[in-house]
């Protein structure tokens, strides 16, 4: 007796999409969340984070506090809180630090802050269920405070409009800065994303932070592309961000994002589960099932990995379905192919292979393609 042959595996909700990943900390998390779920991912951080450990400014702002106890302090990350902690070590304050917390109202915006917290021997006065800034902001502000002084620990990117609603309630704001954002080193990876996006071979891309928006948009403007990459960004690429605060750079340009309800990686990649697949087209063509995914389509279900030239042919028959297209046409879409209307056959065969579907294109005599649309299909399914 013959053995069936194994089942192919299950493709992911995000096969056939690449995603870009901007992220400096934790990007290897989010790779891997991505990955699991099929997307293929170009990452590149748009920043870095450089410690503060050796830098005066936070020796004296934690000279300042133990001195002058303050009368709340907010910790707002882990690995800043944690930094601050072990800068402190290094400089022979350590305990003192610890003390002078212990005698504050130490408030942690969520629950990773939290454990931070609690792992330097600490108690949280209070953490929002939110885990938002805004959150602390209105508990300090129906709290009352003016005459307080109030020290916030930085996270190395802008907390719009706090500092300054605190300072106009009337309190006193210390900021202690434990890590900074800056340039990545080497600057190819990022200008390697930026032409991914301009050129829309990425579906999607993810930010995690403000500042790595800030230097995105920076960067391409440097190299003349912004006009580019603000274009594809309101036009083609998904473009998904933690949280709303990461947003404001983007959206300060006119740039529309989404963010999950929950400001968190895994919301994150839940969502772009959800928005990716739903936004690719799905033709009922020569008896088939279509789907048309970034760099794949989906042939009843089975994902078929479709090269560059031929996924810029079949968007290209996609946007009007059963009509014919001309070779001059198509020939635009090729990137690079200059003149010569045997590329665009040449793409064409290679596009019929990936597909295996051979009568998904017809060729039109002396006038180009067209995708065989079913409408008796296309009803059924309306009628489904």
């Amino acid at each position: 007796m013959t053995a069936a042959p194994p089942a192919a595996a299950p493709h992911g909700p995000l096969a056939g999409f690449t995603v870009g990943v901007t992220a400096a900390r934790r990007a290897d998390e989010l790779a891997a969340l991505l990955t699991r779920r099929g997307a293929a991912v170009l990452h590149a951080p748009a920043l870095r984070i450089v410690p503060l450990a050796d830098d005066s400014e936070l020796l004296a702002t934690t000279r300042q506090l133990i001195a002058d106890t303050p009368d709340t302090v907010v910790a707002t990350t882990a690995i800043g809180f944690r930094g601050w902690i072990e800068a402190a070590d290094g400089w022979g304050m350590g305990d003192a630090l610890l003390d002078t917390l212990r005698g504050v109202e130490l408030l942690a915006r969520g629950p990773k802050v939290k454990g931070a917290v609690r792992a330097a021997g600490l108690t949280e006065r209070w953490s929002p269920a939110s885990e938002s800034m805004a959150e602390v902001l209105d508990r300090l502000l129906d709290e009352g405070v003016a005459g307080r002084r109030i020290a916030i620990q930085l996270h190395g990117e802008p907390l719009p409009g706090f500092v300054e609603s605190l300072r106009a309630g009337g309190a006193q704001v210390v900021g202690v800065p434990v890590y900074r954002w800056m340039p990545p080193q080497d600057m190819a990876p990022l200008d390697r994303l930026l032409d991914a996006t301009v050129s829309r071979g990425l579906d999607a891309l993810t930010f995690t932070s403000a500042p790595a928006a800030a230097s995105l948009l920076k960067r391409a403007e440097e190299r003349g592309l912004l006009d580019a990459l603000l274009a594809a960004l309101h036009d083609d690429v998904l473009t998904v961000c933690v949280g709303p605060v990461t947003a404001l750079p983007l959206q300060a340009r006119g740039v529309t994002t989404l963010a999950p309800e929950r400001f968190r990686l895994g919301p994150l990649v839940q969502l772009l589960c959800a928005e990716l697949p739903a936004r690719a087209p799905v033709l009922p063509l020569a008896g088939s099932r279509v789907e048309i995914r970034g760099q794949a389509a989906l042939v009843d279900g089975e994902l078929k990995p479709v090269p560059p030239a031929g996924m810029a042919l079949l968007r290209t028959l996609a946007r009007r379905p059963g009509w014919v297209v001309p070779r001059a046409e198509l020939l635009r879409a090729l990137p690079g192919s200059g003149t010569d209307e045997h590329a665009v056959e040449t793409a064409m065969a290679r596009l019929r292979t990936a597909l295996d579907a051979p009568r998904v294109i017809q060729t039109v005599v002396k006038r180009g393609y067209r995708l065989a649309l079913d409408p008796a299909v296309d009803a059924k399914y309306a009628d489904d």
